[in-house]
């Protein structure tokens, strides 16, 4: 469970508040969408609920533990081991192939081994299989996205956070990536937070977030 209590964040000099006073709470197994118009926060939420991010004033808890009690070392440890990323951009290591990609998370903890064959999984359930040793300037913009996601499957952590992951995509390409998070929510019981300005892509997700000028408009479920 992810809880934030009274969380702001400011950036600059002097400090512009981005966030204000934001308290939400998002149970295990969530499929959360955030929307809002750009400038709204809602990326600023995201990095800030996942701990990429630091909050200026509030708390962040996830799983009873309150990130900012944490050192740098135990939070990039949690992140490995419990999260998952997704960007409107790849951000694939041109010089490795697919498999390569998927398990570089792995390769942090040495758990290549360990992890390969769920690798294998997730990019042939992701339609992949015949792509495994290309390179990503080798792939399709669609590919390289899946590759991206079973990247950030690949330690089978409890949440994934996206940050307009279809943004990029066409409308072909951006239905495969939401029904792919679909499957990981109802299958795998991933609890899923996303930034997106596409609609369908909110409407598809159990609960939709509005945000505004730094605050909670409303939240409604679909």
């Amino acid at each position: 469970m992810i809880e934030l209590k009274n969380v702001c964040k400011s950036f600059g000099k002097p400090p512009v508040k981005i966030l204000h006073d934001i308290s939400l709470c998002i149970n295990q197994g969530e499929f959360v969408s955030l929307t809002g118009r750009s400038g709204s926060g809602k990326t600023t939420l995201l990095y800030c609920m996942s701990s990429l991010d630091h909050v200026t004033s509030g708390e962040v808890w996830i799983d009873g533990e309150m990130m900012q009690q944490k050192s740098e070392k135990a939070l990039h440890a949690f992140r490995n081991r419990e999260m998952g990323f997704v960007f409107q951009f790849h951000y694939l290591l041109p010089e490795l192939t697919a498999l390569e990609n998927v398990l570089m998370p792995a390769k942090k903890t040495n758990s290549e081994k360990q992890h390969k064959a769920f690798a294998m999984h997730l990019l042939e359930q992701f339609e992949l299989a015949e792509h495994i040793h290309k390179r990503p300037g080798q792939l399709s913009g669609g590919q390289a996205q899946r590759v991206a996601i079973a990247r950030a499957m690949a330690m089978k952590p409890k949440y994934l956070f996206a940050d307009e992951p279809t943004g990029s995509l066409d409308s072909n390409n951006a239905r495969v990536i939401m029904n792919i998070f679909d499957q990981l929510n109802q299958e795998e019981g991933t609890t899923i937070i996303c930034v997106t300005h596409d609609q369908e892509f909110a409407k598809s997700t159990a609960r939709q977030l509005e945000l505004f000028d730094g605050q909670i408009l409303q939240s409604e479920e679909n």
